[in-house]
């Protein structure tokens, strides 16, 4: 493979609890290195970038980079610095290591991951200086600030008595359609804000299965320290075996239930079963086959990004001016003579039966 034709090697350092993991790569590239090389370890550098923190390191024999006007007068370093930008990475040295030259480089893909970087003198007989730094990487989770309404902990016959209590045909009397909306959406957030508490909105990775109840936390738990016991030889082997069984059968039983429930309500609740199945797999789709504007079938990833993009900027472009003013210039014909429109009591109970009471709020704030 044409990645042999590099002198590089790349590390892969776990990260604690809440943190991610750290690749370090360290790479030496000969100063007369071919450009079938330089391309090899171009890719190296993009496929490592993509991971959550990078600290790549070495020698590039470019001394020619002007790092603070980000330009270069050679070709193979123009070739360099566009391999950093595509990639974002950051450069953090800022003394020369070799008469005058800046050759040994600190590369990161996150501001601030290399830190503390000084020029300990040369090694031996090299005339290159010795550069030490810390990779400054914290275990720190985060928290969401995001708040959501908690349903399970709604007291809904509270909600339905503060407002019945409400005298709605003299509060709406010669009211307008919006007055009387805002009246009736202002007693409906008070109610809200009274019966239904929030919560915090917790990220992706700390979210609990739909399944999982404080029953089963108690249990898993319990199967956890016979564990650690019977490996300390606190518990016996017969213990632990029957803590363990039983878990993971109250754990079969609840998943088992929670499928079924899903099963029996998808016609009334699609989202939460879509949910469900695409959680547990394990393989993403990715972008399907698409055609380009001569009708080709587009198959790299960087050909489909780009007829993404053109499809997306064709909407702020003079390409759809044209149908734009078309539609506009037939909907607003004859509406001043129209007729205004009529909603009927009739209407209004049929589109509230209706109401998928499984999705989320809109802009109005109110949830169904």
């Amino acid at each position: 493979m044409d990645e042999e034709l590099t002198e590089s090697l790349w590390v892969r350092i776990k990260g604690r609890a809440g943190a991610g993991d750290i690749i370090v790569g360290v790479c030496y590239r000969p100063p007369d290195q071919g450009d079938r090389a330089d391309k090899a370890l171009y890719r190296q550098i993009g496929a490592a970038s993509c991971s959550q923190a990078l600290v790549l390191m070495g020698d590039f024999s470019h001394p020619v980079i002007c790092w603070r006007d980000n330009a270069a007068e050679h070709k193979q370093s123009r070739k360099f610095l566009e391999c950093v930008d595509d990639n974002f990475l950051l450069q953090a040295t800022e003394e020369p290591t070799r008469r005058g030259a800046m050759l040994d480089l600190v590369l990161t893909n996150k501001e601030g991951l290399a830190g503390d970087i000084k020029l300990k003198g040369s090694l031996g007989c090299s005339d290159h200086e010795m550069l030490e730094f810390r990779i400054l990487r914290t275990a720190r989770r985060e928290h969401s600030k995001l708040t959501t309404l908690d349903f399970r902990r709604a007291d809904f016959g509270l909600f339905r008595d503060l407002l019945g209590r409400i005298p709605w045909d003299k509060a709406l009397e010669g009211r307008g359609a919006q007055d009387s909306w805002l009246i009736f959406k202002g007693h409906l957030l008070q109610a809200q804000e009274r019966c239904i508490p929030t919560k915090r909105k917790s990220s992706k990775s700390t979210k609990r299965p739909p399944w999982m109840n404080k029953e089963l936390l108690g249990k898993v738990k319990q199967k956890k320290e016979a564990y650690r016991g019977w490996k300390q030889g606190q518990v016996a082997w017969e213990e632990y075996r029957e803590t363990i069984q039983a878990a993971r059968e109250q754990v079969r039983k609840a998943k088992a239930l929670i499928e079924i429930s899903l099963a029996r309500d998808v016609k009334d609740n699609k989202e939460s079963f879509y949910r469900y199945v695409s959680e547990k797999r394990r393989m993403r789709e990715n972008v399907g086959l698409l055609r380009n504007e001569t009708g080709d079938l587009v198959t790299q990833d960087m050909k489909k990004a780009e007829v993404l993009n053109d499809i997306f900027a064709s909407v702020f472009t003079g390409k759809c001016l044209s149908h734009t003013a078309q539609v506009t210039e037939g909907k607003g014909r004859g509406w001043e003579s129209a007729e205004p429109p009529t909603v009927g009591e009739d209407q209004v109970q049929e589109y509230l039966r209706n109401l998928k009471v499984h999705k989320s709020m809109g802009p109005d704030e109110s949830h169904p």
